[in-house]
């Protein structure tokens, strides 16, 4: 049983792990009455967010991600910052979950009472994770923490999604040979506002040097998103942390020189607003699945569609039309 979303808020107010921990179970919860307690508590504690920097991670297999978010974690919350660690990892329950989902891979950031760390919620859709984590992050926001950083895990479109709901996106790469560039989607190099190249130290020292290089030429010839950011190219080593006090101030710089352009708040609105069209259209996708009327007749006009009797857009008019009518809007 949750406490009622009054008392649960003010806990989050008052930092309490405890209440931050149940506040995000209620989030995630799919039950409806839980719903619409987690919107209840979400407008509690809605005044008391978006003042924090939100950072997006993702990186290359093998880029030693959550050695990087422990190392640049240690560094942070050494300047005097608490921050949050949350997950988009759509394949979850496939894949046996996060690197977040055991949190002895950053075991030392983990015990730190100024660090919170939280796996991706399992068992949803990249949609779904995403809804949550924005949520999530607005329950940390609401408890003092004010750097959030949001790493996704899944590959494909989750990088997006990530970008979509922080301020700057950091893509760390890993030294390669020539061909290196090759296995990076442009688009996610295009959404970068910051490239990492991690494990630059030993043997890999020289070649992470090349590396540098070749992102840098390979960015010059991409248009950039702003007029007052060109995006780096930094070189770290999580292991040695070499590095990463150069990537918090990129961060810091970032924040300032885009605050003060305008641009993060204007960020920020175009983000809550396609927020608000992804939950209309979820909702809208619930609502329409649920329906008993399209219950009874999706399984036939999917048999149709599938023996090419009916086609596509005739089967979706002929659903949407079920719906309505279940609602008694005349036609």
């Amino acid at each position: 049983m949750f406490q009622d979303s009054k008392t649960l808020a003010q806990g989050v107010l008052a930092g309490q792990r405890r209440a931050m921990a149940r506040a995000i179970t209620l989030i995630e919860s799919t039950r409806p009455d839980h719903r619409a307690a987690a919107d209840a508590l979400l407008e509690a504690l809605l005044p008391h967010t978006g003042r924090s920097v939100r950072v997006g991670i993702s990186g290359v297999p093998g880029v030693g991600k959550s050695t990087f978010i422990e190392s640049f974690g240690l560094h942070v919350i050494g300047q005097g910052h608490r921050m949050a660690v949350l997950a988009v990892d759509p394949s979850s329950p496939r894949s046996g979950g996060s690197i977040l989902g055991d949190k002895t891979r950053m075991e030392e950031l983990s015990r730190d009472e100024r660090a919170f760390i939280r796996p991706s919620p399992s068992g949803c859709t990249l949609g779904g994770v995403a809804r949550r984590t924005r949520e999530a992050m607005l329950v940390c926001e609401a408890a003092g923490f004010d750097v959030i950083v949001v790493e996704t895990v899944g590959v494909g479109q989750s990088e997006t999604a990530v970008a979509d709901m922080v301020d700057m996106f950091l893509l760390l790469l890993v030294p390669g040979g020539g061909d290196e560039l090759q296995g990076i989607k442009k688009g996610i190099v295009e959404i970068a506002d910051a490239i990492v190249v991690n494990k630059a130290d030993g043997d890999l020292a020289a070649a992470a040097m090349r590396a540098a290089r070749d992102y840098q030429n390979a960015l010059h010839l991409l248009r950039p998103a702003s007029s007052h950011w060109t995006v780096p190219v930094l070189r770290t080593s999580a292991a040695t942390r070499m590095g990463i006090d150069t990537v918090w101030e990129t961060v810091e710089t970032y924040r300032r020189v885009m605050g003060e352009a305008g641009e993060i708040a204007a960020r920020r609105t175009r983000q809550a607003q396609a927020w608000m069209w992804s939950e209309v259209a979820e909702n809208l996708m619930a609502r329409f699945r649920a329906d008993p009327s399209v219950q009874a007749a999706l399984a036939p006009t999917e048999a149709r569609v599938a023996a090419g009797a009916m086609t596509p857009t005739a089967a979706a008019q002929f659903l949407l039309q079920a719906l309505l009518d279940s609602a008694g809007v005349p036609r």
